[in-house]
């Protein structure tokens, strides 16, 4: 069986160090001797082992990584881009084994897979070319010889922890940028999904990252609240559920840290009666069921306004129910199964819940499976209509191949529904009509807006984040806002008068600007 170790100081950790943490050797958990198991999801089987941390796994990285700071952080940034090129290239040249491990772990289809580490990958490109986003500011002369400078300088030891629907993706998401301002960096991947991560750590050491200044450790809400809670961690990025990520607000904000936590969605996509039905009802399937719904820009509702509802339900269901589903190293796969068994089980019966609380089941994907691998964790595509707002169906994040249709008479229904929920990471509107979008664009309570794209996820070089319980914390990810989250700022007021002067003595009062 392949096992998975943690990375520490530039090295699987444990007593046995020759270990690869994606070569599938045996090897050694570190000290806590706890493993968890890894399944692949289209066959049910368990295929890894992975160590999980405890307190001492936790000290070591993150020791590790307070040592390698106090020389990373006097690097040049020269240095640093330097090796974020070659690890780029590393990268690119690797993106099908990345692919790969995430397909065998996560479920999604290679192809879906390539796109998550081509996303990752721009980050990365970004980190690569910070200089102009860390360069600071200067005025000269804002009083008698004196000039004022801001910089930003680095926090110190960061801490990542990212999901399982995105084990590549949202690791590259975190590190590159933090690395690149000059921290060091511990990453708490999931541990459903861990080998991703494993190999980025074995490209950025093959790329030049020094030792320390990239960690891994594996594990569970143990090693999760040791890292909340350690003295020497500066910030914490994560990227999870709700109920998680105000978990970790609140505790890691408590200790005195900076933190950014990205939680659950339900993401809306209103359409209007003028859309173009067709290309709503393409962009819905695309949304809804790629991924088998486990992304956190998944659609899970169309709110469809007066006579659309009617039309589109219809095509939506036509185009799903051609969605090939199969395992994910299949070729002519389009949707893969879910990432365990218990995470299946649980959107099936949200689903039953659905229909017991007057949803009509326009397609019902709990029997589904495929041939030869009935034990795969298989959902197949489900669509609900005529959901109420008062639902557990739409009331929760399913996580799963199941989007909602919600009707309403007018546009100003659908936006009490839209903003009515308690979610506020991304919506869009399906429309011809330009005055409707741009009001739409303006009113709508959430962080990410699409009009005519069904999932709006920003480019690199702007930032991505929600609303409302969808995001804790004043910063968002990647772009210009994770250069702040990840360095913080310092202003330097200097005189240096000319030599020929006079000194004028000492002044006590207030020092004005003349």
């Amino acid at each position: 069986m392949k096992t998975v170790t943690h990375w520490i100081g530039g090295k699987p950790y444990g007593e046995d160090s020759s270990t690869s943490g994606t070569s599938g050797t045996s090897g050694t958990s570190g000290t806590s001797g706890t493993w968890g198991p890894v399944t692949d999801p289209a066959t049910g089987e368990v295929t890894t082992r992975v160590a999980m941390a405890g307190t001492d796994e936790v000290d070591a990285a993150v020791a590790a990584a307070k040592e390698a700071y106090a020389t990373w952080r006097t690097s040049s940034l020269a240095q640093r881009t330097a090796i974020l090129f070659r690890y780029r290239e590393l990268l690119n040249a690797r993106r099908d084994d990345l692919a790969a491990l995430i397909t065998a772990e996560q479920g999604k289809v290679h192809a879906d897979a390539l796109g998550e580490v081509a996303r990752g990958l721009e980050i990365v490109e970004l980190a690569c070319g910070l200089g102009m986003a860390l360069k600071g500011d200067t005025s000269t002369d804002v009083s008698s010889d004196i000039d004022v400078t801001s910089v930003r300088r680095p926090l110190g030891v960061i801490v990542g922890i990212s999901p399982f629907n995105f084990p590549a993706m949202i690791s590259m998401w975190m590190f590159p940028m933090a690395i690149a301002c000059g921290n060091t960096f511990v990453h708490k991947p999931s541990s459903k999904a861990p080998s991703a991560s494993m190999l980025l750590a074995e490209l950025a050491a093959e790329a030049g990252v020094p030792d320390g200044v990239l960690n891994i450790v594996h594990g569970d809400e143990i090693a999760v609240n040791a890292l909340l809670d350690h003295p020497d961690v500066a910030a914490v990025s994560f990227v999870g559920s709700t109920p998680v990520a105000r978990h970790v607000y609140g505790r890691a904000s408590a200790s005195g840290k900076r933190v950014q936590a990205l939680g659950g969605a339900k993401n809306h996509m209103l359409v209007l009666p003028d859309a173009d039905l067709d290309a709503a009802a393409d962009a819905a399937v695309t949304a809804a069921y790629g991924s088998a719904g486990q992304r956190c820009m998944a659609v899970s509702v169309v709110v469809a306004v007066g006579s659309a509802g009617d039309a589109l339900v219809p095509r939506i269901a036509e185009r799903a129910a051609k969605v090939k589903i199969g395992p994910g190293d299949d070729p002519t796969s389009e949707m893969g199964p879910l990432v365990t068994r218990a995470h299946r089980d649980e959107v099936a019966d949200h689903v039953a819940g659905a229909a017991a609380q007057g949803a009509d089941v326009v397609l019902d994907g709990r029997d589904f499976t495929v041939a030869g691998l009935e034990n795969g964790h298989w959902m197949g595509i489900t669509l609900l209509d005529k959901v109420s707002t008062e639902s557990d169906v739409y009331r929760n994040e399913i996580f799963g191949p199941v989007l909602c249709v919600i009707r309403a008479e007018t546009y100003e229904e659908a936006m009490e529904i839209v903003n009515g929920s308690p979610f506020g990471n991304a919506g869009s509107i399906f429309t011809r009509d330009g005055g409707a979008a741009r009001r739409f664009q303006l009113e709508v309570e959430t962080g990410m807006v699409g009009v005519n794209v069904p999932m709006p996820v920003p480019v690199g070089y702007h930032s991505f984040g929600g609303w409302k319980d969808s995001a804790f914390g004043d910063h968002r990810m990647y772009g210009s806002e994770a250069v702040h989250f990840y360095t913080r700022g310092k202003v330097i007021t200097s005189r240096w008068p000319d030599p020929a002067e006079t000194a004028a003595g000492p002044d006590l009062g207030f020092p004005a600007s003349r």
